[in-house]
């Protein structure tokens, strides 16, 4: 699913609400979602899962098309674990 697509769900969920309105505030809560990851700080949505940056230190790692050796600088990653009910929804068999 595309953000456009969930502007488009949660607009016809919704059919009271401006879809001008329902795009802004999804935009709103991504930019949200991205400062605080950005500031380090982790973000926690019960039963939907919790996301947090971790830090993956330099290392040297090699090109797998041609076996020429990288150099891969200290970053910064987004981890997502899924919680408890996002998990069980997930594997229910149909």
């Amino acid at each position: 699913m595309t953000r456009a697509e969930l502007i488009e769900a949660l607009a016809k969920k919704f059919p009271y609400q401006n879809p001008i309105t329902v795009d802004n505030s999804v935009r709103e809560i991504f930019e949200i979602m991205i400062e605080t990851l950005s500031a380090g700080d982790r973000i926690e949505i019960r039963g939907f899962g919790s996301f947090e940056v971790r830090i993956h230190e330099p290392r040297v790692a090699h090109n797998p098309k041609t076996g020429e050796q990288v150099n891969l600088s200290r970053r910064r990653v987004v981890h997502f674990k899924p919680g408890v009910e996002l998990r069980e929804r997930v594997n229910i068999l149909k």
